[in-house]
């Protein structure tokens, strides 16, 4: 038997999964790292914190599955996107990573738009927000000059991990997209914009393909996760495209909502000239020379982890979610906007905030939690309809990620979307995707697409009900009045945080 490993750099945990020539996992394993808030705003992670629990991961997963090192034909990478890892000469990082979740630098986002004007949209496709690359490469440009003076290369998260595993640099296109220091449709870096901030084009890493095989494991990696020395290891790609790659979004008119910590939509794309005035996301594939649309929601899965750490610690995720399904549509006018960490689409905007309304005397747990469950969708919803402006069609989407392990939520997502909601047989997100880029880098399938066929079965479908469709049609409209209408205010009680 032959297996790939997918290696799932996410930000609260490394996830490894061991699949075989059917796309079926054998084994998984993860492993924890801790995550630093030094200050509001400030989110950081240690890189050999990374690299140590991929190590025990990796070492796990042999040790669980009895598999002989000799079966395994090559591994692959998904990663949290946008994290600056700045490295010296010998590889070694000049300090903290800085996360995609890191909201200090609206002060060089500020920069970044009022020099590039135009050409930012232009050539990176995207808008200067907190969570990209560049706006903490110029942080650290004004706030740790002797850092960025000695600093060899940056990198992304994933593509620390795989240096410390291979000794070979390299970014995929995938999560360089979302650096803005990538010029999209061209795949190549932007000197115009590296220049115009006094950036060395050397600080950038060779690009290559997320199915590019970058060498093989450096013989104390192999050592010390008992792999063979000779297996190869894969570019990868970003979480998201990972995501879409895992659930098959490989051809035009497919759809993915994946709720995780943040929650997205993601859009298949061939068309490289579209133009959505930065209204959504617009990066690379995983797939050559294919892109994909991406609407983006902060506090997705968040906002329910935070209501249930906040309002019923004692109870588990199920306890919490039991009898949601009875409580109408609109929680009986209880709306919530998820915007406790700020928001991206169609909002990029750091300092908003989250908001119950409506509430009364007769509100319980339950109608909480479905109100929860209900304001993530509807803020999910606007990346849909943006999507749907374009000229899209959206009838059917792949669910995946926190929100397809509840039946209740995966009918909302129906009601809510007005689409047929497709619940896959075995889930596993980024990490499936980085195993299928390993399994074609291995020259398993002819195609990626092949390969997702093989690889991938629905199993449920979730078909709208027009009553409830038409109630929820009702309640986003004022869900949408909602930012409108507390901007100002939000402005004025950040004062008092």
């Amino acid at each position: 038997m032959s297996y790939v490993i997918g290696v799932d750099l996410g930000t609260s945990a490394v996830k490894t999964v061991l699949v075989n020539r059917e796309g079926k996992v054998a084994f998984e394993a993860s492993e924890a790292y801790p995550l630093y808030q030094p200050k509001a705003g400030y989110s950081e992670q240690n890189p050999e914190d990374w690299v140590q629990q991929t190590i025990v991961s990796l070492r796990k997963l042999l040790e669980v599955s009895g598999v002989q090192p000799s079966e395994i034909e090559g591994l692959s990478f998904s990663g949290q996107m946008h994290g600056l890892v700045l490295v010296d000469a010998e590889g070694k990082p000049l300090r903290n990573a800085i996360l995609w979740n890191d909201t200090r630098t609206t002060a060089q986002c500020r920069r970044i738009e009022k020099v590039l004007d135009s050409k930012l949209l232009s050539i990176a496709r995207n808008r200067a927000l907190e969570g990209f690359t560049l706006p903490k490469i110029l942080w650290v440009q004004e706030n740790e000059p002797e850092l960025l003076d000695q600093a060899f290369l940056f990198l992304l998260p994933k593509d620390y991990v795989r240096y410390r595993l291979t000794g070979d640099y390299a970014m995929d296109y995938s999560d360089a997209a979302g650096t803005l220091l990538l010029d999209v449709a061209g795949k190549q870096w932007s000197t115009e914009i590296a220049s115009a901030f006094n950036l060395p084009m050397t600080l950038c890493p060779r690009l290559v393909e997320s199915f590019d095989e970058v060498g093989t494991l450096l013989p104390e990696i192999a050592e010390q996760t008992g792999l063979a020395p000779a297996t190869k290891v894969f570019a990868g790609g970003a979480d998201n495209a990972c995501g879409a790659i895992g659930a098959g979004i490989l051809s035009e008119g497919q759809t993915m909502c994946s709720i995780g910590t943040s929650g997205v939509v993601l859009s298949y794309e061939e068309r490289k000239d579209l133009d959505f005035e930065g209204k959504v996301h617009f990066f690379n594939h995983g797939e050559k020379d294919a892109f994909y649309i991406m609407g983006v929601t902060l506090a997705a899965g968040y906002s329910l982890s935070w209501f249930k750490d906040t309002f019923a610690a004692d109870k588990s995720f199920d306890a919490l979610l039991q009898g949601i399904d009875q409580i109408p549509a609109g929680s009986n006018g209880l709306l919530f906007t998820p915007y406790i960490v700020g928001e991206r689409t169609p909002h990029p905007d750091a300092n908003i905030r989250g908001s119950f309304i409506g509430m009364d005397a007769g509100h319980k747990l339950e109608h909480f939690g479905r109100a929860v469950m209900e304001g993530i969708t509807f803020s999910l919803r606007e990346s849909i309809d943006i999507l749907r402006g374009a000229g899209k069609t959206v009838n059917e989407v792949i669910s995946i990620g926190g929100g397809a392990k509840n039946e209740a939520w995966l009918q909302m997502q129906a009601d809510i979307f007005n689409a047929t909601i497709v619940k896959l047989e075995s889930e596993q997100g980024p990490a499936m995707g980085a195993a299928m880029l390993a399994a074609y880098g291995s020259g398993w399938f002819p195609t990626i697409q092949e390969c997702a066929a093989a690889f991938i079965r629905p199993a449920k479908s979730y078909v709208p009900n027009p009553e409830t469709v038409a109630v929820y049609d009702g309640l986003f409209a004022l869900y949408q009045e909602v930012y409108g209408q507390t901007r100002g205010l939000n402005d004025r009680l950040a004062a008092y945080r």
